[in-house]
């Protein structure tokens, strides 16, 4: 393949750019282990498997990235175990010329760019240094691990290690969270909050978050299968499982997520020529998995809690006072208050990444996360109307999810969310996948002219 030097000047940028991150990254991690130091035990063990890791991604580079995407599920502390792996995948494919922003569009890389120097720019406002340069720090790593992400599926095998870690994370953390509420096995508090399902996460809306893509994908691969190789049967257990997890999560932000991404699938399967097999298929799962839900809810006695959490909750006024003062803020501070600081001057979180946005880069920080996201849904609406899926990855999951994950990104805070770039990633991998027409598609058409029609078959070859 010829190479021009706009290209060649696009890649060596883009390792440069990925190089910068993993280097802030890293500066961050330096930061936090000097003001809060772990025991040498913890120091040798971390060591230990950080070279385990790098010796695994040189001799199966695919397994360590397998390995980074199952450990997702596992993010109660910054950076996370799942970082720290994926960060030397990274590394590794940036000595190795494996890490390529030719496959992630140009305007992707473009607005990510101005959204991270917008984050420099408002640090100048910074209240707390420290939390503002760990809080960049892991902005910029998930900005390069969704450029590499888009560039690494580029083929079927690695669109399968992707979907199967992801699917295989959300079953074990579904199954064990949800275990822990009613079984007192050795160490259940620490996948549970409450009466809540929490997983390895730091909040249970994380947890049903995390499960409705896997959830989604299932859904999918029941009705039309293309990468998982199971049983539907199979796939029916595992979908029920996850959706167990998220409904014992108890996160109503996890329930509109699902809800928006299961309708927006049914539409885009129906709409699709001959999808009404496929349709009645996804209604048929839909079903099955819902009763499945009713089963459990049934013996478990948990209709009561789950009525009291359909309602309004007290303190939903305090989380929309939250993001009234984000608002106040970006109208005092037009450049942002620095990547971080919202929780420094508000005593509740965001409860938004538009308003975290607004409020610690300015307006332009709001457009540049509206532009990206609403861009990417472009990208994946495109993907769906067309049946262009990513290597196999349904383009019908990818939307769907997507749609949710914005619904969902109203009322949480979602911008460190992991599953959220990895799935902009793969929305973006998509997009720049050669598109052609399938050899079904093709039965009973010719690709000749008329006019050489009558030749021989070696000769129209």
């Amino acid at each position: 393949m010829v190479r021009g030097p706009a290209a060649l000047a696009a890649r060596g940028a883009g390792r440069v750019a990925a190089a910068a991150g993993l280097l802030v990254f890293a500066l961050a991690i330096g930061v936090v282990l000097s003001r809060h130091p772990p025991p040498l035990a913890i120091v040798l063990a971390v060591g230990f498997g950080l070279l385990g890791t790098l010796a695994l991604a040189l001799g199966r580079y695919d397994a360590a990235v397998a390995l980074g995407i199952l450990l997702l599920a596992a993010v109660r502390f910054e950076p996370a175990p799942g970082d720290l792996v994926l960060f030397v995948v990274i590394a590794v494919a940036l000595v190795t010329g494996r890490f390529d922003l030719r496959r992630v569009p140009l305007v992707v890389t473009m607005l990510l760019s101005v959204f991270l120097a917008l984050n420099m720019l408002a640090s100048f406002e910074l209240i707390d240094v420290t939390r503002g340069v760990t809080f960049f720090a892991i902005t910029f790593y998930l900005a390069v691990f969704g450029l590499w992400l888009a560039g690494y599926v580029h083929s079927a095998h690695r669109a399968r290690v992707v979907l199967r870690a992801y699917v295989a994370a959300a079953v074990l953390s579904a199954a064990v969270a949800s275990l822990a509420l009613f079984v007192a096995f050795p160490g259940h508090e620490l996948f549970v909050r409450g009466p809540r399902a929490q997983g390895l996460f730091k909040d249970p809306n994380v947890l049903g978050s995390f499960l409705v893509p896997a959830a989604l994908f299932l859904m999918e691969e029941a009705a039309a299968p293309r990468l998982l190789r199971f049983r539907r049967s199979t796939k029916l257990v595992l979908l029920s499982i996850v959706m167990i997890g998220i409904l014992f999560s108890f996160s109503r932000a996890a329930w509109l997520n699902l809800v928006v991404g299961a309708v927006v699938m049914f539409f885009v399967l129906a709409l699709r020529r001959g999808g009404g097999r496929r349709a009645i298929a996804f209604v048929v799962v839909s079903l099955s998995a819902t009763a499945a839900l009713f089963a459990v809810l049934a013996v478990t006695s948990s209709f009561a809690f789950l009525g009291e959490r359909a309602r309004f909750q007290t303190y939903d006024v305090q989380r929309f006072g939250a993001q009234l003062s984000g608002v106040e803020l970006a109208a005092r501070y037009p450049l942002g208050i620095g990547p971080g600081q919202f929780e420094q001057v508000s005593p509740i979180s965001a409860h938004s990444t538009y308003v975290r946005a607004l409020s610690e880069q300015g307006v332009l920080g709001l457009l540049v996360i509206l532009a990206l996201v609403l861009l990417t849904l472009n990208f994946a609406a495109r993907n769906a109307s067309i049946g262009r899926d990513t290597y196999g990855i349904g383009s019908a999951a990818l939307l769907s999810a997507w749609c949710g994950l914005l619904a969902n990104s109203i009322f949480i805070d979602t911008l460190h969310w992991r599953h959220l770039w990895l799935l902009a990633a793969l929305i973006w991998a998509g997009t720049t996948r050669p598109f052609a027409v399938t050899p079904r598609a093709l039965r009973g058409r010719s690709l000749t002219p008329r006019s050489t029609r009558s030749e021989s078959p070696a000769r129209r070859w």
